[in-house]
């Protein structure tokens, strides 16, 4: 009898990706893997191409070169595999609709333009507000929640699809602590589901503690790998255009002081 092999994993896949913004490169060569069962922590200073890496993934941005894959698909073929969270100034908080409405909007890409949700939208919905603790606040207008209640909304926006993957693009900007640690083990809970996770964030500690993996990026990929691997200034410095003095290498050097020591892949 044949062995069949095993079906490969899959997540998010890039590959060699360019891109121009206003003939300017602002994204050069970048590669980024994220297997199912990883968070990932995109970390990089303003302007570093984060957001146009998450955008070009959810097909929202052209690549000069280059390919993005979802579960082997391209991003055209994935919208329904992908949760997006974008950053919470992108949304329309004085739109008049309540926070189930505004969950429910999450389920365009299954609904379709123009029809209603059936009740399979409902208990999706449903679920998605019950996992980020936002039940019971279902019937309230979105324009009346508190940032942090604002932030799981997106979340739970984000997971009504019921994707595979999920895309969260500095996802505790603004957020108090309570709100940030909610957020935090939810995104690890998801990621041990089987989910894969890529979040972008200026929370550089916090990354380094609770992420599986960190991507450091300046336009293109500086250096990619766990807590332990990450242990060299030299990569930290070429990332954020820093002095060898700066407090940054203090924190990172104390969270690597914690983790086993390891070999980095850098660029």
């Amino acid at each position: 009898m044949t062995q069949q092999s095993p079906r490969p994993a899959h997540g998010i896949e890039v590959d060699a990706l360019s891109v121009d913004l206003g003939g300017r490169r602002v994204l050069a060569d970048a590669t980024v893997r994220v297997r199912p069962g990883e968070l990932v922590g995109l970390l990089g200073p303003n302007g570093a191409g984060k957001t146009t890496l998450l955008r070009s993934i959810l097909g929202l941005v052209p690549a000069r070169s280059g390919t993005v894959r979802i579960d082997g698909r391209r991003p055209a073929e994935a919208r329904s595999l992908v949760g997006y969270v974008p950053q919470r100034h992108e949304f329309a908080w004085d739109f008049p609709i309540t926070v189930e409405e505004a969950v429910l909007t999450g389920r365009t890409a299954r609904i379709g333009w123009m029809r209603r949700p059936k009740t399979a939208d409902y208990r999706a919905a449903d679920e998605a507000l019950g996992r980020v603790g936002m039940a019971a606040l279902r019937r309230r207008p979105v324009g009346e929640l508190s940032g942090g209640q604002r932030q799981r909304v997106l979340v739970a926006r984000a997971l009504a699809l019921a994707p595979t993957a999920l895309l969260l693009d500095e996802p505790f900007t603004g957020l108090d602590m309570p709100s940030q640690e909610l957020l935090t083990d939810l995104f690890t809970r998801l990621a041990r589901e089987g989910h894969a996770v890529l979040m972008t964030t200026h929370d550089i500690a916090a990354a380094l503690h609770d992420c599986t993996r960190l991507c450091l990026i300046n336009r293109r990929i500086i250096a990619d790998g766990t807590t332990a691997q990450l242990g060299d200034p030299a990569v930290w410095m070429r990332a954020y255009d820093i002095r060898p003095d700066n407090p940054l290498l203090r924190v990172v050097a104390a969270a690597v002081d914690q983790e086993e020591p390891a070999d980095a892949l850098t660029r």
